[in-house]
C-alpha cells in the first residue's frame, strides 16, 4: 500500500521508537500527528505535535477532536507507542509507579484506540499498531508490573484484530526485545548498548507492515536482538 498522503497518529514521540517512526512516516509522505508530553527535535511541514498526556482522557479527547476535524473525520494509521517501565521486586514497587504504568501503557492505548476506530470504520480502512514487548510474551523477574501491562496490550490487540477485521481494519501487535533507547532510565543495572535492537530498525519493520497489501495482515511481530549481551567470550 502506498503511504503517501495517509493520516497517522503516533503517541510517545519524544525519542526512541516514536521519533524514528515519525521520521520514517514523514519520509514516506504521511501526514503525521505526534502526541506526547514532549516533542522530538524535528521540523517538517507534514508534522504536527499536539501536547498530550495519554493518561489524561480529556487531553486525548481534545487531541482527536482536533485531528478528526482537520482531516474530514479521517485517521488511517494509529500507532500506540507511548509506554514506560519500572523495575524492582513486587513488594518494593510503589503504588504510584504501578498506576503510572497501567495508565500509560494500557489506558492510554485504549483511549486513543476507541477514538480512532469509528473514523476508520466509517472510511472502511485503517491500521492500528500496538507496541507491546517480549515482556508481554513471558513473565520476567523484577518487572512484574511492566509485564502485566504488556500482557494487557497483547490481550487487547488479539481481541481487537478479530473484532475489526471485517471492517477492513488491521491490528498489529509488536513485541520488541531490548531496544537501545532511554527505556532503561529507571533501571540502574541496565544501560543501553549497541547489541540491543536499534529504534530505527524496529520502526522500519512497522513501516513495512503498513505498506503491505490490503489483504495481507501481519498480526504479531516479534523481534529480538540476536546477541542481547554481545558476543560470548
Amino acid at each position: 500500500m502506498i503511504l503517501k498522503d495517509k493520516i497517522a497518529v503516533v503517541t510517545g514521540v519524544s525519542k526512541g521508537i516514536g521519533e524514528a517512526l515519525c521520521n520514517q512516516l514523514l519520509d514516506n509522505g504521511v501526514k503525521v500527528y505526534g502526541l506526547g508530553r514532549n516533542d522530538f527535535d524535528g521540523n517538517h511541514t507534514n508534522y504536527t505535535f499536539i501536547k498530550t498526556d495519554v493518561r489524561n482522557l480529556e487531553e486525548v479527547n481534545l487531541a482527536f477532536i482536533h485531528i478528526l476535524n482537520e482531516n474530514n473525520n479521517r485517521i488511517d494509521i494509529l500507532i500506540n507507542n507511548a509506554g514506560l517501565g519500572y523495575f524492582g521486586n513486587v513488594e518494593d514497587l510503589p503504588i504510584e509507579q504501578w498506576d503510572e504504568m497501567m495508565q500509560t501503557n494500557v489506558n492510554g492505548m485504549f483511549y486513543c484506540t476507541r477514538l480512532a476506530v469509528p473514523a476508520m470504520k466509517s472510511n472502511g480502512i485503517g491500521h492500528i499498531i500496538n507496541i507491546a514487548s517480549t515482556a508481554g510474551l513471558e513473565g520476567m523477574p523484577m518487572v512484574s508490573g511492566y509485564c502485566a501491562t504488556k500482557w494487557a496490550v497483547k490481550g487487547f490487540s488479539e481481541s481487537l484484530w478479530r473484532e475489526l477485521r471485517d471492517f477492513k481494519i488491521k491490528v498489529t501487535c509488536v513485541y520488541p526485545g531490548s531496544v537501545k533507547t532511554d527505556f532503561f532510565r529507571n533501571s540502574p543495572n541496565i544501560k543501553p548498548h549497541d547489541y540491543m535492537l536499534h529504534p530505527e530498525d524496529v520502526a522500519d519493520m512497522m513501516v513495512y507492515a503498513l505498506k503491505t497489501p490490503d489483504n495481507f495482515h501481519q498480526v504479531n511481530l516479534e523481534v529480538r536482538p540476536l546477541q542481547p549481551k554481545g558476543p560470548s567470550k
